[in-house]
């Protein structure tokens, strides 16, 4: 009889999920951004606390985390803005000399005896897919930054409410002091996660900048932005982020360049990835290669653009959330990316 009733619990549990998930899909223009604006009010929230340290009152504090938001945000936004549409209308000029560089590469692999159909190498690594990737992730994230009067609204309710939360939570729960200590350790898990990786995004959008920029390839802030937004997204994030630049580079300066451009995103992404985030972060807020591609399609699909770039963070709010409950630990251990340790 138990086991019956553990069974229908289950089915139920499963059919509330896709009811909650169907009703998110449905109303993702409001749900999008109001996760943006929790986003970066966990990320300002840090300053906050910096800023009382020095007496300084809350509202006045707000003011000015808001101002360094708009500040930074327009400045970003308008050379970045400026780039995209010159990028834009140089686009099918682009196009066009990649192609010819691919039929040289057919041409010369020819001359080897390598035979390559041109017209299938073309169709395979069509470098019009391979540009527009990058390209159209970022006009997503712009079309949702259009709405950034009601995401800052959000994050100055959210910065306001942020200390309250914590007394909310304690006289909500029916066992305040045994609970307590894990919604700490779980807010406090998520602010350090989304703090380290903030920094970690921002320095590689910086170094990725400053190589392009000395290597005098094109649009080097635009592409600067790219590897910051995409570095949210391990591994398939910084390949997509190398891809616009490196093959830019190609059509403009030739194969020399365009080495230089990949030897050099390789680097900064195994230094950073490897090993900066990890001796910050630690290894248990790991997540497997399986799980950040599954998620990258996951709240892709459920979110729209602006959920690939934070599925990663989204998905590590769930593992955290789950490596915080005695009944979700198993399933928090088949997200992460720890190898577990046999039985002696």
């Amino acid at each position: 009889m138990s086991s019956v009733t553990g069974i229908n619990k289950t089915f139920v549990v499963l059919a509330a999920l896709f009811v909650v998930l169907g009703g998110i899909k449905l109303a993702s223009e409001i749900v999008v951004p109001f996760i943006l604006a929790a986003f970066i009010a966990i990320i300002c929230n840090p300053m906050l606390r910096f800023l009382a340290r020095f007496k300084i009152p809350k509202g006045i504090a707000i003011v000015i985390i808001i101002a360094l938001v708009i500040l930074v945000g327009a400045s970003i936004g308008g050379l970045v803005g400026q780039s995209v549409n010159d990028f834009t209308q140089q686009l099918p000029a682009y196009k066009q000399e990649l192609q010819e560089k691919f039929v040289w590469l057919a041409s010369t692999a020819a001359n080897y005896n390598i035979l390559l159909d041109k017209q299938q190498l073309i169709s395979l690594l069509d470098p019009n897919k391979l540009i527009d990737v990058a390209a159209n992730m970022l006009t997503g994230f712009g079309g949702v930054m259009a709405n950034s009067f009601l995401i800052l609204l959000i994050v100055v309710f959210m910065l306001f409410e942020a200390p309250a939360i914590g007394h909310k939570v304690h006289l909500a729960l029916d066992d305040p002091e045994m609970k307590m200590k894990e919604i700490d350790r779980f807010l406090d898990s998520i602010n350090s996660y989304l703090a380290i990786k903030t920094v970690v995004s921002l320095a590689t959008g910086v170094v990725a900048s400053t190589l392009l920029w000395a290597l005098n390839v094109d649009y080097f802030i635009l592409w600067g932005v790219v590897a910051f937004l995409l570095n949210y997204i391990p591994n398939i994030g910084s390949i997509i982020a190398a891809l616009p630049p490196v093959l830019l580079a190609l059509v403009t300066q030739g194969p020399l360049v365009s080495g230089l451009v990949a030897a050099g995103y390789l680097c900064i992404n195994t230094l950073m990835g490897n090993i900066i985030e990890p001796r910050f972060m630690g290894r248990g807020l790991g997540l497997s290669t399986l799980v950040v591609f599954l998620s990258l399609i996951f709240w892709g699909w459920l979110l729209g653009t602006v959920g690939m770039l934070l599925s990663v963070p989204l998905t590590m709010v769930v593992k955290i959330a789950l490596e915080n409950s005695e009944d979700g630990k198993w399933l928090a251990i088949l997200l992460g990316s720890e190898q577990p340790s046999e039985p002696s």
